[in-house]
């Protein structure tokens, strides 16, 4: 016999559908630990605070190593696990080796919170809400986390090199790369604006500004002396002059002005489909902060290990 779906069948089974597919994101919750670990959330503030009052750089440090975990397959730690002998973690990857930093503070915050409340909050929670923690304390927004993360018992060199965007990338390609991860180029927009706190290495920007036409040119020759064309690939320069450790707008103004550091950076402003998202930005910093919130909740929502996947480590530099 044959079945006939009615429209409401349909679009029940639609619904259902997405459900599933929601799941994951549903089961996180911004209240998670108010029992299990009532002290959780201050105690993570408590130690970033800490850790930027002693280093204003380290804010943006702990933005970018909840960044650079959930990009590659998902916000579950795999970031923070070291390799062993018979295990190769995501620390050694193109984007990570030499450049990430702040593992010392996360090891901190969960030795206080194991002491407080063992085998609870995950790395992979403490990840997102420092990266929070970190922003609001450099005068950016602050938003609602939602918690119940748990952490990996992998990681993914592979992937850790192929799904983070690169600093040379085009715009095209920094379109596709968050778009693989289910970003609109506005939210690509928003969340590069991270940029405004920082430093980076001379070799991610030693091509622009030697080699490339759109740097004004006397930001590229303020440049040359701490990156010249041979030398040192490590010396730092902010990547946003002007207001290097505060968390605001003045990267996008940069960029109008021919002064994004990295080619990833003014290729946001290159007579492409995002100036005028980055002109919003320029005129309208509250527009900025309520992107950048939002686009950070959807980010800590990518893939999370929920219910009994994954486990919670007790050490996040190594699985239990």
């Amino acid at each position: 016999m044959a079945i006939n779906f009615s429209s409401l069948t349909i679009l029940a089974l639609s619904a259902t559908l997405f459900l599933q597919i929601s799941i994951a994101t549903a089961q996180l919750s911004t209240n998670h630990y108010s029992t299990s670990c009532p002290r959780a959330l201050f105690t993570i503030k408590a130690g970033v605070l800490k850790a930027v009052a002693k280093e204003r750089r380290m804010a943006a440090s702990l933005l970018r190593l909840h960044f650079h975990d959930c990009f590659v397959n998902g916000c579950d730690a795999s970031v923070l696990l070291d390799d062993t002998s018979s295990f190769t973690g995501e620390k050694t990857a193109g984007p990570n080796n030499n450049s990430l930093r702040g593992f010392e503070v996360i090891d901190s915050i969960k030795s206080e919170l194991e002491s407080l409340c063992p085998g609870v909050v995950s790395c992979a929670d403490i990840l997102a809400v420092s990266a929070r923690d970190s922003v609001a304390a450099v005068g950016g927004p602050f938003w609602a986390v939602p918690l119940g993360r748990r952490d990996s018992t992998t990681a993914s060199l592979d992937a850790a090199n192929t799904d983070i965007p690169s600093p040379v990338m085009d715009l095209s390609d920094l379109i596709s790369a968050f778009s693989n991860k289910g970003f609109s180029a506005k939210e690509m927009v928003a969340l590069s604006g991270a940029h405004t706190i920082g430093q980076a290495r001379c070799v991610v920007f030693r091509d622009r500004i030697y080699n490339e036409s759109n740097i004004f040119a006397s930001f590229a020759t303020s440049l040359k002396s701490n990156c010249p064309s041979s030398g040192s690939d490590d010396s730092l320069s902010p990547i946003d002059a002007t207001t290097p450790g505060s968390f605001d707008n003045s990267y996008f103004k940069n960029l109008v002005s021919n002064k994004g550091l990295m080619h990833s950076d003014q290729q946001l402003f290159s007579g492409a489909s995002t100036d005028s998202q980055v002109t919003a930005y320029t005129n309208n910093p509250a527009a900025f902060f309520a992107d950048f919130a939002s686009a950070m909740i959807r980010m800590g929502n990518l893939s999370p290990l929920t219910g009994s996947s994954g486990e919670i480590r007790s050490n996040c530099r190594k699985i239990n």
